[in-house]
């Protein structure tokens, strides 16, 4: 069973205000015309001391702004660099969102509230600044199927309605305005390493480097031995190897991987284009603009791996090549150990060691080709290794599976497919009617408890879920 999110007390700790001078620029949120309530994620509220405030409270810091008790008197548009589909970019960095507030959970690891939407910043270029009302509703599902799914995702902890009429090129307009926040384990991106190497900044490379060692707390990897940026590289790496398994367990197309897109703290976050697979295709897409495929199902492992590379070359500003090089290599072996685990994981089975539950791994993904089955499909109908049959049948044989959780019972899986999320916002849309959606996220809610905790990362050395 999985365990509930621990409540703990308010305790406020802006460390990013040591950094602030060159790592971001202060900004005001926008002033919405509206301030209306749709959502607050109070389970994950409490683990911050934050699910006790009033409604009027919640709107008036997650709404409008006013800033969290001993937090950040002003909010953060944090500065970055990063490669968006392979092309180096200097001109980027929090167009419409920035860090609101940093705050500790009861395991004393450093949370970050940050938005969406929030209004524009010196780093808008041509933009508004805002999110639809249509963009937070699929990132409250997107999230919550995550996070069911064992993925380690950012939160979406609020999201307000702020009555703006927007137009988008890419969904019926004008439509609604929002403004979301989101809870996550930090906003330092590989395009925050890559602007600091763009501009020589060496110093602040160091010291971002052992705010990160300290902020995202692991044992230092013993191959880097008193090489702070290459153990940063080799926690990083373990984190987004396991990341890219998470993805490839789930089905799950992310659809943006840009460096910029990507934090040293393994966390999947900023979810645009995002979609689930409909059935085992490596070539499926998410985004309608990615024409080369360069983030496809398939290709996401390659494309972590590629970012983790650029991680590198930034961090040659403070290290020679050859330990991070060394760390580099291990995001193969590391990303084929992370996916056996979790191809475990989720067929209930307990691992039989590497070697066997690659052989596993193998007869599955035969299987889902094979059959056209969906993922949330096929592991929903082979959990414990029921009705399997054939090669998927023999590579099951002497594991220990269990399906005793009621959700295994019913009539069919959980998944996450577009015609859903596409049915979830026309009853929003039309009607104003969010029952279904609260009843998709308790739904999910189910389906996570009857999967239980995720597996531990392969010689994981990096913060804990």
């Amino acid at each position: 069973m999985r365990a509930e999110p621990q409540p703990a007390p308010y305790r406020a700790d802006p460390r990013i205000l040591g950094l602030a001078e060159w790592i971001g620029d202060p900004v005001a949120a926008a002033e919405f015309p509206q301030t209306l309530l749709r959502f607050r994620n109070d389970a994950h509220a409490a683990t911050v001391g934050l699910d006790e405030l009033s409604d009027a409270r919640w709107i008036a810091h997650f709404g409008r702004f006013e800033p969290l008790p001993d937090n950040l008197q002003t909010p953060l548009a944090l500065r970055y660099h990063g490669h968006q589909f392979r092309v180096y970019n200097p001109e980027i960095g929090d167009g419409r969102g920035f860090l609101f507030a940093q705050l500790r959970d009861g395991a004393d690891r450093l949370l970050d509230l940050g938005t969406k939407g929030s209004g524009q910043t010196p780093w808008s270029r041509d933009g508004d600044g805002r999110l639809t009302l249509k963009g937070a509703v699929r990132e409250i599902l997107a999230t919550a199927m995550l996070e069911a799914q064992g993925v380690y995702t950012s939160k979406t902890f609020s999201v307000i309605e702020t009555g703006e009429a927007l137009f988008r090129g890419d969904e019926p307009s004008p439509t609604r305005s929002a403004v979301l926040v989101r809870l996550s384990h930090g906003h330092i991106r590989i395009g925050t390493f890559q602007r600091l190497a763009a501009l020589g900044e060496r110093e602040h490379m160091a010291e971002l480097v052992d705010f990160c060692l300290e902020t995202y707390s692991g044992p230092l990897a013993s191959e880097a031995g008193d090489n702070r940026a290459a153990a940063l590289l080799h926690q990083v790496v373990e984190r987004l190897a396991d990341l890219a398994a998470s993805y490839m367990a789930a089905g799950f197309v992310h659809g943006v991987l840009n460096s910029d897109n990507m934090n040293v703290a393994g966390e999947s976050f900023d979810y645009g284009p995002w979609r689930w697979a409909p059935k085992r295709d490596a070539g499926f897409t998410a985004a309608y603009f990615d024409h080369a495929g360069l983030y496809a199902f398939g290709r996401q492992p390659e494309a972590l791996h590629w970012n983790c590379g650029q991680l590198a070359v930034a961090l040659r500003a403070l290290s020679e090549a050859e330990p991070l090089v060394a760390a580099l290599e291990r995001f193969p072996e590391l990303y084929r150990a992370n996916l056996a685990r979790r191809f475990a994981w989720r067929l209930g089975v307990a691992p039989r060691g590497l070697d066997r539950d690659l052989q596993l791994v193998v007869a599955v993904e035969k299987a889902l080709r094979e059959s056209g089955a969906g993922v949330d499909e096929f592991f929903f109908r082979h959990r414990g290794g029921r009705n399997a049959e054939g090669e998927l049948a023999a590579a099951l044989a002497g594991y220990e599976g269990e399906a005793e959780h009621g959700h295994w019972s019913d009539d069919a899986p959980q998944a996450m497919l577009i015609d859903e999320v596409e049915t979830i916002w026309a009853a929003i849309a039309e009607r104003d009617d969010w029952a279904p959606l609260h009843a998709k996220l308790a739904a999910l809610k189910r389906m996570g408890e009857a999967l239980g905790e995720p597996p531990a990362p392969a010689a994981h050395a990096g913060p804990s879920r």
